[in-house]
């Protein structure tokens, strides 16, 4: 279906620059762009693609000023990136739309209760007493335990698993692999091994949280796991038990929280990032990639490194640990130096 620059804009607020009659029907990368296509520019790296790009639309910032005349047509936007957003949400439901009913082939339990327009495919299990929000959809081999409660407007994409007991708020998401609620990671070590501490608390992920694929968020000792409103969570994290995610914070893959450590609201964490457990950091808190965090961690300030420093510290010790070997090499030279004035003095 086409869509004309003077359509795209009156959605999206924005200015047309050039022909608001130009029309697109299909997504590209500005660099890699097509006739038909609508692309973006929020990134300056790239606005040399702007100039030379094949797209007939480009969404760029409202402040943006060309440089020199381009071939694509402009749209004016607040955020172009979030404009983006927005027509790619609505393009994914136009591809996608939200299915309904429930597939003979799942095993739903008769004491579970299902909400209206609820999708379950084959092979999907709900077991005794687990609750499904409306418009919730449930794909193949997804699992929900007993007792779970899923909130309304969820996805749960194949082979995801939320055991029992556990909760999912409203609009909450998990991709493929995804676990909430599996053990926490407790054993009490003993003269013959390491004995299992049973894991009697939940996991409780709130309103508008989206987990990646393979993430795990760990049911506590007891009480809960808590991750909050607005969390993101990308592939390949792993949330320990009884941890404390706030509100809007974003993490990278293969990162990992251990126990009890609570992170504050508005924090981002690079992938590859590591927090100890039974520690604070607060809100606003950004970790570059490989970040190794030790011990309570103040708001408000950018961190990186192992164990992490203030990240203008880390830049600056960077550079002095790459001058090392040279360093090495004066440090040699000047200690034969200092051998040999030793060794004329003691002639004399």
């Amino acid at each position: 279906m086409d869509f004309t620059a003077k359509q795209i804009a009156q959605y999206l607020s924005g200015q047309v620059l050039g022909d608001e009659n130009a029309k697109v029907n299909t997504f590209a990368k500005i660099e890699e762009g097509r006739p038909g296509a609508i692309s973006f520019l929020s990134n300056p790296k790239y606005a040399d693609y702007l100039y030379t790009t094949q797209s007939s639309i480009v969404l760029v910032n409202r402040d943006f000023k060309p440089e020199k005349q381009t071939s694509a047509t402009l749209i004016q936007v607040d955020n172009a990136y979030e404009s983006l957003a927005r027509l790619l949400t609505l393009y994914s439901q136009a591809v996608n739309p939200p299915r309904q009913g429930i597939s003979p082939l799942a095993s739903v339990a008769e004491s579970a209760k299902i909400g209206k327009d609820v999708f379950i495919g084959p092979f999907a299990v709900i077991e005794d007493g687990a609750e499904i929000g409306d418009n919730t959809q449930i794909y193949s081999h997804a699992f929900v335990g007993q007792g779970a409660k899923i909130g309304c407007n969820c996805i749960l994409y194949p082979n995801a698993t939320v055991y029992y007991g556990c909760i999912l708020g409203n609009r909450c998401t998990m991709h493929s692999g995804s676990v909430v609620g599996a053990d926490g990671f407790g054993f009490a070590p003993t003269p013959h091994g390491y004995d299992k501490i049973p894991q009697i608390g939940i996991a409780q992920l709130e309103d508008d949280v989206e987990i990646g694929a393979n993430t795990c968020v760990d049911r506590s000792t007891m009480g809960r796991t808590i991750v909050r409103k607005g969390v993101k969570l990308d592939n390949m994290v792993q949330i320990a038990h009884n941890v404390e995610v706030g509100e809007n914070t974003v993490i990278s893959a293969q990162s990992g929280i251990a126990g009890s450590t609570k992170v504050g609201q508005w924090c981002m964490i690079g992938g590859q990032s590591g927090i100890t457990g039974h520690i604070k950091v607060g809100d606003k808190v950004n970790l570059g990639a490989k970040t190794g965090i030790l011990s309570n961690t103040p708001g408000n300030q950018n961190v990186m490194g192992y164990p992490s420093m203030e990240m203008r510290g880390f830049m600056r010790s960077s550079v002095a640990f790459r001058s090392l070997p040279d360093m090495q090499k004066e440090i040699r030279a000047l200690q034969k130096e200092v051998e040999s004035l030793k060794s004329k003095l003691e002639d004399k």
